[in-house]
């Protein structure tokens, strides 16, 4: 028999599961109808897909939810593969079955590790060039002008074909605009500003009697099976539209991963989420619907409303289809200028604002690689664009590291100091440690060192010595910012020690210090223990006193 505490906690766990599978659907199905018919595929295979993705890994993928579907970047590439092989729809899905296999592939190997160590503005510049490559694609359609399949000929023809636009669906796509962008978020927390604009939009456009284009065709029935048909010739020939999908899915996906890690602090085994994700698309392709990856803002969602098991990610799947047998109707209905409006906002949502608020601060070097992946990302090649980033990125570092390589004398680390430290750890108990980060600080090392942050239990003050001499590239500072929050969110108080005022002035300026706090800043590692020991001393007293 379970006790009332044990039920109670239960009953906690499955309505916070209901409610964030709830609205996690909420936010997908505007953006799985708008993805559906910006790759050519229909809006019926953007919500099929993102209902057999997200039933499929959740089944089969980690305890924490992840909730799955089509996406910004997923929904670029297929759009560009669909472009390039003349909106040949056997083609693509068979494109579409070989990137399935291959993640499944890829979840066997030790691979799925590699995108711990892909520099922060390859990652930037990345996801800048897909948000401004989906608002650059519907600016027509949100005039009511025909959708083109890449930046150069959308940007071409909406400034030559001003003059013809739909005035009516021009109108209602700045209402589109006007509410997704401009309702608070406080009023839009159970009802997102995006399904906010397609419900009212849709009604004006069915009371008014519109002309305009829209969505026209829905099926609200389960997709049939179908293979597509291939022979060696179409494998060999498509096969790297295959690995630029796999490698784009399984990327964002992962990177889905490590930020639900972060938000629950658990880890999930990369491995069974690239194997989930594979499979689930592989059943997307089956079935002639979109295939997709881990949507970050859905998961987020759904974390945030409550949801804490994989119970969410099936919740999310029958509530999309109770809204497609409920709502086809309605769906049906839908202008597409609406639709364009949604994906600008999510275009918007897709930059990384967080980067261009600091840019003026970044390195020259990072910028020269965020500049590249983004003008490659936007005008060229996703994948290439990628690849270069980061071999740009690697062969700046190489030079970076060679020109600082002289010979010189480095005495060993006082011995009187180690014993010191290992002393006030055992007569505290642990409750002060002090560890210290040696070597390259970089965005490959960061990434490692935050995941050592989680085994700290039982400590109250830890002392970082930093170690090293040279500056911080903007991935250690934003690493930097997540141990900080990290500590935080662990109740540890940080006491940070530092060789050079060159790097104090760079926390300062990045408004880390203020983070930190001053008082817990040191150049000298005996005067940092000196303060950890009076501080957990004098809140003991007062707890005592208490």
């Amino acid at each position: 028999m379970f006790s009332s505490e044990t039920i109670k906690l239960k009953l906690n766990i499955i309505t916070g599961d209901i409610l964030g599978g709830i609205n996690a659907a909420i936010i997908a199905l505007p953006q799985a109808l708008a993805f559906g018919v910006a790759t050519g595929f229909g809006a019926g295979a953007g919500v099929w897909g993102a209902i057999i993705l997200c039933f499929v890994a959740g089944i089969l993928g980690t305890k924490v939810p992840m909730i799955s579907g089509i996406t910004g970047p997923s929904a670029i590439v297929i759009a560009s593969v669909m472009h390039a092989l003349n909106k040949d729809i056997n083609s693509v899905i068979l494109v579409m079955l070989m990137a399935a296999a291959i993640q499944i592939i890829l979840s066997l190997t030790k691979l799925t590790d590699i995108v711990k160590y892909v520099p922060y503005p390859v990652i930037s510049g990345f996801m800048n060039g897909v948000g401004t490559i989906i608002i650059i694609m519907q600016l027509n359609p949100l005039l009511g002008l025909q959708p083109f399949s890449n930046t150069i000929e959308s940007l071409e023809h909406v400034f030559t074909a001003l003059n013809t636009m739909n005035i009516k669906a021009a109108l209602l796509g700045l209402l589109t605009l006007a509410i997704v962008f401009g309702i608070p978020k406080r009023f839009t927390k159970y009802l997102p500003s995006q399904i906010l604009a397609l419900i009212i939009c849709t009604i004006i456009s069915i009371k008014a009697g519109l002309d305009i284009p829209k969505i026209a065709n829905v099926s609200a029935a389960f997709p049939k099976l179908s293979l597509p048909s291939a022979n060696l010739h179409d494998i060999i020939t498509y096969f790297h539209y295959a690995v630029t999908l796999a490698i784009i899915l399984s990327a964002e996906t992962l990177m889905t991963g490590l930020v639900c890690n972060s938000l629950t602090k658990i880890n999930s085994s990369p491995q069974r989420l690239i194997a989930s994700q594979g499979i689930g698309n592989l059943c997307c392709a089956l079935t002639g619907t979109l295939p997709g990856a881990a949507a970050t803002m859905r998961t987020v969602a759904a974390l945030k409303t409550g949801a804490t098991t994989r119970f969410a990610a099936i919740v999310t799947p029958v509530v999309l289809i109770l809204l497609l047998y409920k709502f086809s109707g309605f769906v049906a209905e839908i202008p597409l200028c609406v639709l364009a409006g949604i994906l600008i906002k999510i275009g918007y949502d897709i930059i990384d604002v967080k980067l261009l608020k600091v840019i003026k601060l970044a390195p020259k070097e990072d910028l020269y690689v965020l500049a590249i992946v983004f003008l490659l990302t936007v005008f060229y090649n996703l994948i290439v664009a990628v690849g270069a980033g980061i071999t740009l990125a690697a062969l700046l570092y190489a030079k970076k590291a060679a020109d600082r390589a002289k010979l010189i004398h480095k005495p060993v680390y006082d011995e009187d100091i180690v014993k010191l430290e290992q002393k006030v750890e055992r007569d505290y108990k642990h409750k002060i440690r002090a560890v210290h980060i040696d070597g390259e600080f970089f965005f490959g090392s960061a990434t490692q060192l935050i995941a050592q942050f989680d085994e700290l239990l039982g400590t109250r003050y830890l002392i970082i010595n930093c170690d090293f001499d040279e500056t911080l590239d903007i991935s250690a500072l934003f690493a930097f910012e997540d141990i900080i929050l990290r500590l935080k969110s662990q109740h540890i108080k940080l006491i940070l020690v530092l060789k050079n005022k060159d790097i104090y002035k760079q926390l300062s300026e990045y408004k880390l210090t203020d983070e930190i706090g001053t008082k817990h800043i040191f150049y000298s590692e005996i005067e940092a223990i000196e303060f950890a020991k009076k501080s957990l001393t004098r809140n003991a007293h007062k707890k005592y006193k208490k």
